[in-house]
């Protein structure tokens, strides 16, 4: 059995959550997910009786579902207690029995685990058969403004460079590692969001109010300069300014989705068992193999 590579240290994490929640929140991007989240949940024609809220932090996603037709109990587990009813569970070690639970939801919670692959098959193994996963978590390009700034501050004054943004999942490998872990009719899709600071300090600072700052095992475990730090700050205003000088940093949210087996579910199409061409869908002249398209 191969091993997955630790790329978080797991204690530094839940200190860093631990130091957010005692902050001034910073939950503007959780409490958007979680309002797409009911929003996207609203249109599955079902009841989902008992839920699962795995991980997000705080109550956003409580709170967006509270009063919906559609879910019944809302469980929360997570390694910080909370108001009741509540779990205290990692998400790398679920404590569920196999076909315990309708639906599982997460927000903004499983870009910080190191067993993607095994969280997900947790997940599948805990849902009710024809039961739902729905999660939303940083990926893709996410933070690619204060990556590459780091990276050229420290590669120019100190002689190379260490990481200090988290490595992001990319929106294609997903609905591989559903298919893997044995989720049926996996959707995946992602949601770019700008947002403007006035300096990456301010960015910095709302990346510690969401317990998001740097926990990899591979940092780099002596004080940045100062000299450094102002100097990545400096190379993030001028590529990544606007002309009013606010600066911009991304957040790709990758939504993904997928369903606990069940023998009614609608199978997939077989390979060239369509009724109609693609080519006259889009209006298009069909080119067979081997014919060069004309330029």
């Amino acid at each position: 059995m191969v091993e997955s590579p630790i790329i978080f240290d797991r204690l530094l994490w839940r200190r860093r959550r631990h130091r957010a929640a005692v902050l001034p929140p910073a939950t503007f991007l959780l409490e958007r997910v979680a309002a797409e989240l009911a929003d996207r949940l609203s249109t599955v024609l079902r009841r989902f009786e008992l839920v699962l809220d795995l991980g997000t932090p705080g109550d956003a996603v409580r709170a967006a579902l509270r009063g919906s037709d559609s879910v019944g109990s809302v469980v929360a587990a997570d390694v910080f207690a909370r108001d009741k009813p509540f779990v205290v569970a990692d998400e790398e070690a679920l404590p569920f029995g196999d076909g315990t639970i309708d639906l599982v939801v997460s927000a903004l919670a499983l870009q910080f685990v190191n067993d993607l692959p095994g969280v997900f098959l947790q997940i599948r193994r805990a849902l009710k058969p024809d039961g739902l996963f729905l999660a939303a978590l940083f990926g893709g390009d996410t933070l690619t403004e204060l990556r590459q700034s780091f990276a050229a501050a420290e590669s120019e004054i100190e002689g190379g460079a260490s990481p200090h943004v988290a490595p992001f999942v990319d929106l294609r490998e997903l609905g591989g590692l559903l298919q893997r872990a044995g989720f049926a009719l996996p959707v995946t899709d992602v949601e770019r969001v700008t947002v403007r600071y006035a300096s990456a300090f301010d960015l910095m600072q709302d990346l510690r109010r969401m317990g998001a700052t740097n926990s990899l095992t591979s940092r780099r475990r002596t004080p940045l300069r100062r000299t450094t730090l102002m100097r990545m700050a400096e190379i993030y205003a001028q590529r990544f300014a606007d002309a009013d000088g606010r600066i911009r940093a991304t957040f790709d949210i990758v939504w993904l989705s997928g369903w606990a087996p069940h023998p009614d579910q609608q199978p997939p199409l077989k390979p060239g068992s369509a009724k109609a061409r693609l080519a006259d869908a889009l209006g298009a002249r069909e080119i067979s193999a081997g014919e060069k398209a004309g330029r």
